[in-house]
């Protein structure tokens, strides 16, 4: 079952693949009712894949992608590492204080905090308990008529499974207010480069940029500190922007 604005098949099976440094062969189910679409062939530098639309035929779509020997995880992670810190000065989300009013909504039956990205461009922070996150971003153009929010959860998921997540997410929001910021959006205009960073108190991570009607976007680098810190950049957007997430699994706090 595909669970926007996080949980689509593609978004998640391709961040599944980069966060975890995995080949991932993904067979979904077609069943429109069920919201079940969305099959690929995904690995940390690519995804070859095919969602399909309600009233598209239903017969099943061949896939063919070369795929690579990978590296270790640790070699991975070092590469983009060097690469991020030619980039930032700092990328720590402690390192700015919220400077926005933020407000709750809930994603996904999760009360997310977040805050607005009103500016053109900014740098800002918002925190759900301790757990913090930081976007940096410039939207590409700047008389953009949609609205964004950067948010933050921490907690158990208890609707339809049980499970723990630390979760930064940059979201399109459904309409023009604030209380429509975490619900389903397929299609969007805007663009934006980013940095995005969250100290996790996990290793398990998982990135992903979803734009306009599913097309997944490869992140430019990520980042994967000793400490916890990831971090996720990207610029020269493709699609308008529906979500940009780092999604983080506390399966150690699943049972608790």
């Amino acid at each position: 079952m595909n669970a926007l604005p996080l949980l689509d098949s593609v978004q998640f099976h391709s961040a599944f693949s980069l966060g975890a440094n995995v080949t991932l062969l993904s067979a979904n189910i077609r069943n429109d009712q069920r919201i079940m679409k969305g099959s690929g062939i995904y690995t940390p530098f690519s995804a070859t894949y095919h969602h399909a639309w309600k009233g598209d035929p239903e017969e099943g779509r061949l896939l063919v992608a070369r795929v690579p020997v990978l590296e270790p995880l640790e070699v991975k992670q070092s590469a983009a590492k060097e690469v991020e810190a030619d980039s930032c000065d700092d990328h720590s989300p402690d390192s700015v204080h919220p400077s926005n009013p933020t407000f709750i909504s809930f994603m996904f039956h999760d009360p997310f905090t977040f805050v607005l990205l009103n500016e053109t461009q900014g740098d800002v922070k918002v925190c759900n308990g301790t757990f913090c996150c930081r976007l940096q971003y410039r939207w590409l153009l700047q008389d953009h008529k949609e609205l964004y929010a950067l948010g933050a959860f921490a907690g158990l998921h208890t609707v339809d499974g049980r499970y723990a997540l630390q979760v930064c997410a940059v979201v399109r929001c459904g309409g023009l207010d604030q209380s429509s910021c975490g619900q389903v959006v397929e299609e969007a205009e805007s663009k934006m480069d980013f940095l995005l960073a969250g100290n996790f108190d996990t290793k398990y991570v998982y990135p992903s940029i979803l734009t306009s009607r599913m097309v997944l976007e490869q992140p430019e680098s990520l980042q994967n500190a000793p400490d916890g810190r990831v971090t996720m950049k990207h610029s020269n957007m493709k699609g308008g922007l529906v979500t940009t997430c780092l999604y983080g699994r506390m399966y150690h706090l699943d049972n608790e």
